[in-house]
């Protein structure tokens, strides 16, 4: 029954209306693969983002996340590095052959995000900014927009048309999930908006299962479920001490797993058809 059923799924069309978003050389999110950017939630420092850049590397990887700017809901916790933190992104990426994507919180950094970044993201908070929308729409660069908490679907969808009405169309859509009444996991992942992404529009749909949890006891469980749910990519949180990140720490995975998660996300990926990078 259980080889009958990966059969079966190993039929479906998982991109079949999807219209691939190629990153650098090699790198397309929404082709046959399923894309991991991994990394910490914020640059620390030069130190902590080497040690993730390089186990990312050791292990195939191609994309490095990590935040400079930190749009954060209390003033006192830590805001980034900046401009300092993308220049050791770029450092770190450049070193080991990859990929940086990183927030742009507004359009007064937009210029810098552009300058060290391969991928710009559009965060939650940010998904409804419309002059921010316009500006990164008329950028020679992918966008990865993020849907916001408390927003719906077609919403989301109406944020992305206002990327595309100034001349980007290369747009990968990120689940993070939602703001419900649940108060037991940080988030709730929208599983169901994934499949609907998948079936109803051309773009690539990514999924981040630490935001959607802020538990990393169920990253895991959340990755897989959006695997099989159809989602092209993971946008997942690393860190070498997690119980020491300056943010975020309650659902960044431990460095020495990622191993483990890849091998895991492997399995599920392997029995929709797909590998992951």
């Amino acid at each position: 029954m259980i080889q009958k059923t990966m059969e079966w799924a190993k039929e479906l069309p998982h991109t079949a209306h999807t219209q691939a978003v190629t990153i650098g050389q090699g790198v397309m999110v929404g082709g046959p693969t399923i894309t991991l950017m991994a990394g910490p939630c914020s640059v620390e420092n030069y130190e902590q983002t080497r040690l993730v850049a390089a186990e990312i590397a050791r292990l195939g990887g191609r994309v490095l996340r990590g935040g400079a700017y930190k749009p954060r809901t209390s003033p006192h916790s830590f805001q980034g590095l900046g401009r300092e933190g993308l220049e050791i992104l770029r450092t770190v990426a450049d070193e080991f052959g990859l990929l940086v994507i990183t927030e742009a919180l507004g359009v007064e950094n937009l210029s810098e995000v552009i300058e060290f970044t391969d991928i710009i993201q559009i965060g939650s908070r940010n998904m409804q900014h419309y002059p921010l929308l316009w500006a990164v729409g008329e950028a020679d660069k992918p966008i990865l927009l993020k849907r916001g908490f408390m927003s719906t679907i077609d919403e989301w969808l109406k944020a992305a048309e206002h990327v595309i009405s100034r001349g980007n169309d290369r747009i990968i859509l990120c689940e993070r999930g939602i703001r419900t009444f649940e108060t037991a996991t940080r988030n709730t992942l929208d599983v169901n908006a994934i499949a609907l992404i998948k079936q109803t529009t051309s773009f690539p749909i990514m999924a981040d299962p630490s935001h959607a949890t802020g538990r990393a006891d169920l990253v895991m469980a959340g990755a897989r479920a959006a695997i099989a749910a159809g989602a092209d990519g993971l946008l997942v949180e690393f860190h070498h001490n997690p119980a020491e990140a300056l943010s975020d720490g309650d659902q960044a995975l431990p460095l020495v797993t990622m191993a483990q998660f890849r091998e895991e996300a492997e399995r599920i990926g392997q029995a929709m058809g797909r590998n992951i990078i």
